[in-house]
């Protein structure tokens, strides 16, 4: 049996700091799961209890959907699991709070998919953010110019507004990594990343002169570090996919692999499957260049950019 004041504890942390609505729905779905499981109640025998359908159920439990989960059923199962009065008050506290607005929610549905505004939604209220990052520079980390082109090429029928407004939603994107108490950024790149120019060499210069000058902070108090992975190092081979790892401030929410694919993503939260792409990011991290030697072959790139 889960420990009732731990998980009320965790609920009530969650109250006290900012966290996206996709996470504030996934907070509710564990809990509702730890509660159903307390009842010594299987997925299907609560469905039919609620006279829900078992993928509702599932749904609710899962925090899916783009949509806000409906307070009147989530009450109705804290009834079900007999769930004490302040535990249901702190679970509708929430529910609200997940019914908040969010800043990238001006941006038109067209330019934010459901997948990227859910995938930026756990970024936001990831504690560790561990990327790698196979054929270009991680989008948090990216320059306005490269990040201009970057969007240019891979969307080459989009107009120049299209163009100019997704550039300023990966800008503000950046924003988390300076803000008070940001997560922290683990950022692996393959060596050929470095040398594969899109466009004006002096816009890849800029682009390498500031991981440079980010890698050049890292240290003690900084939240980011960069590493690259040499083209020879074999586990490179390991993976030909970009991917990355989240992890978040409660155990309550499980760890999330995000996999981006040409019209959409794959969001990973089964224990096993994160597990095992955490064991790769642990041998891309030992096969790379320490921080050091990342900053050493940054620079050996640049000057021979300039020639």
């Amino acid at each position: 049996m889960s420990a009732l004041p731990n998980r009320v504890e965790s609920l009530e942390r969650y109250l006290q700091r900012p966290a996206a609505p996709v996470l504030l729905k996934k907070v509710v779905g564990r809990h509702l799961t730890a509660l159903r499981e307390d009842a010594g109640l299987s997925q299907g025998e609560a469905a039919k209890r609620a006279r829900f359908s078992s993928s509702k159920l599932c749904r609710i439990e899962q925090g899916g959907g783009k949509k806000p989960v409906d307070e009147q059923d989530v009450m109705l199962l804290l009834r079900l699991y007999s769930a004490g009065a302040d535990e249901a008050s702190l679970v509708r506290r929430l529910l609200h709070q997940a019914e908040g607005s969010v800043w990238w929610q001006r941006y038109n549905h067209a330019m934010l998919p459901g997948w990227l505004e859910e995938f930026i939604g756990l970024q936001e209220s990831a504690e560790m953010i561990r990327t790698y990052e196979v054929q270009l520079i991680p989008g948090l980390l990216q320059t306005e110019s490269f990040a201009r082109m970057v969007i240019s090429l891979g969307l080459p029928m989009a107009s120049r507004a299209e163009v100019e407004d997704r550039t300023r939603l990966r800008m503000r994107r950046q924003e988390m990594l300076t803000r008070p108490h940001p997560p922290a950024l683990w950022a692996l790149i393959d060596e050929s990343a470095l040398h594969r120019t899109l466009g004006r060499p002096d816009v890849m210069r800029e682009q390498l002169q500031h991981l440079l000058d980010v890698s050049t902070l890292s240290g003690e108090n900084s939240t980011i570090t960069l590493q690259v992975v040499p083209q020879d190092a074999p586990e490179a081979l390991s993976s030909n996919t970009p991917f990355t790892h989240l992890r978040f401030p409660e155990q309550d929410v499980p760890d999330v692999v995000y996999l981006e694919q040409l019209n959409g993503a794959e969001f990973l939260e089964r224990p096993e499957a994160t597990v095992e792409y955490r064991a790769l990011l642990d041998r891309l991290c030992a096969a790379a260049l320490t921080p050091s030697a990342t900053r050493e072959l940054l620079e050996k790139t640049i000057k021979g950019l300039a020639t």
